[in-house]
């Protein structure tokens, strides 16, 4: 049985053999991010009611309503406190969908319905002339204000992060396998906020990754968080040998104001997969079957049949400029057609726009031995000497990719989904990498949103494999969102 410290028990032998941390400052991040939510959601919701009023009342297709500001004046107050709470009522503000993106803007876009619902039903019952153009405008442009607002801040919130703002303190407990591979995740990715300041593992005196003293064992944790003050405890595999042994330890960190963060044994699964049950006392997750089928079928196809057509259009005149610059620069072919691996291992042909040299395969091969920078099966090469100055300009934007929407419309690709690979490439795959044949390889995806050619190769296939498992039509939505950004500022891309 666990042998739990309680607050009054003095720091360990341990922490103080194996070094200290320095004390924790009080961790008021998230406080002060809501405040900076609800004062941008307050100017967010007034500027909408001043725009819905003026624009009903310079309306010209409709009857004129000069009583709308004589209507709406006295309710506007009301409606912007009901707004706010309701979407307060729904989670908009609480500390748990605060850093969680779906679940925030979810609450928004409930909290919004019902003050919409509740603002027609009451105008209708009580017989207020509330005019219908501003009642239809306020959430026209209401709901996908603040949507667009929340979004803003998480990416400000994210930015701040890696400049070291807002930022938390955390303890990691668990064996140090599991602590290196959890320590690794959130080196890499510094958005996330956490900053390890030490762990607790059994029979080690430091864990390979993390730089942190080791300030005891998992049993210990009581001790150190109260020591430390640090804001999260995470409990990694290994962490206890018996299942209720957690909860006692919950317990007694009850009063402390540490949250306590458990890492399943599970990776790559997205939430959307995961359902929780409770049987008899025991949280069982129910996992649904990974999603490859589904990325096959009709929607997908559907939307990338209009979002390739549509962007083939807008980019034409890109395309019909840069061809021009290609043919002008060396006098050779525009495009350049390569055989590339489909789904299911079907071969096609990938156009793009020609880059390098005329004779960039036969320097290739001369390359391979030597001057291929990748750690895996692909070649890469930071500075290529086989590009030639318009593709250097074209490649950093993505633009040698847009002929690529013909394959999109062809069926041979996606819009959205893993790396169209090489034949050789393909060959040396391990038989777990396969995996990313089962669905059309994309023009995008999460590696190329995720940091491009600067990516390891183990990260790349880590990233291919959680699309295919994990697909839905929502999450390739956000990749083309987030691939805008990524070519606009040519992020890892050579």
């Amino acid at each position: 049985m666990i042998d739990v410290m309680t607050e009054s028990t003095p720091p360990t032998t341990a922490m103080k053999r194996r070094g200290t941390p320095p004390r924790s400052r009080p961790q008021h991040h998230l406080r002060q991010y809501r405040t900076r939510i609800i004062v941008a959601d307050i100017i967010v919701i007034g500027l909408v009611l001043v725009i819905a009023v003026r624009a009903r009342t310079s309306m010209t297709v409709f009857r004129a309503a000069s009583d709308v500001e004589s209507n709406v004046i006295p309710l506007a107050g009301i409606i912007a406190a009901a707004w706010l709470a309701i979407m307060g009522a729904r989670g908009a503000y609480s500390s748990k969908y605060l850093d969680a993106g779906m679940s925030q803007y979810r609450a928004v876009l409930d909290g919004s319905a019902i003050t919409g619902a509740s603002l027609g039903v009451l105008a209708y019952l009580f017989m207020y002339p509330l005019s219908r153009g501003f009642y239809s405008l306020l959430f026209l442009f209401g709901i996908p204000a603040l949507l667009v607002e929340r979004f803003a801040m998480r990416r400000w919130l994210h930015h701040e992060r890696r400049r070291g703002k807002f930022r938390r303190n955390v303890i990691i407990a668990g064996d140090c396998a599991h602590i290196d591979d959890l320590a690794k995740i959130l080196q890499r990715e510094r958005w996330l906020g956490y900053d390890v300041i030490g762990v607790l593992t059994r029979g080690q005196e430091s864990c390979q990754v993390v730089s942190v003293p080791v300030l005891g064992e998992p049993t210990d944790v009581v001790a150190v968080a109260q020591h430390t003050k640090a804001s999260a405890v995470i409990f990694a595999e290994g962490s206890f040998s018996r299942a209720y042994q957690f909860n006692r330890l919950a317990r007694a960190l009850e009063g402390l104001g540490t949250e306590l963060i458990v890492v399943p044994a599970l990776s790559d699964i997205s939430s959307q997969r995961m359902m929780i049950r409770p049987v008899a006392g025991m949280p069982l997750v129910h996992i649904e079957k990974p999603r490859a089928e589904r990325a096959g079928g009709w929607f997908k196809r559907g939307f990338d049949i209009i979002g390739s057509f549509l962007l083939l259009i807008l980019a034409s005149p890109i395309l019909l400029i840069a061809a021009i610059l290609i043919k002008h620069e060396d006098g050779g072919p525009v495009f350049y057609k390569q055989r590339r691996v489909g789904r299911k291992g079907e071969i096609f042909e990938c156009y793009k726009l020609r880059s390098m040299v005329v004779n960039a395969d036969e320097i290739k091969a001369k390359m391979l031995a030597d001057k291929n920078e990748s750690d895996g099966v692909l070649f890469k090469i930071k500075d290529d000497p086989r590009i030639t100055k318009c593709g250097k300009f074209h490649r950093r934007y993505s633009i040698d990719e847009i002929p690529q929407f013909y394959n999109v419309l062809r069926g041979d690709m996606s819009l959205v989904g893993p790396r169209p690979a090489l034949e050789n490439e393909v060959a040396a795959y391990e038989s777990h990498v396969r995996r990313r044949l089962d669905v059309r390889p994309g023009i995008t995806g999460l590696w190329q949103v995720s940091g491009r050619s600067d990516l390891s190769w183990e990260d790349t296939v880590r990233l291919d494999l959680y699309y295919v498992d994990n697909w839905s039509i929502l999450q390739d939505a956000s990749i083309l969102v987030k691939t805008f950004r990524a070519v606009f500022t040519s992020s890892g891309a050579y």
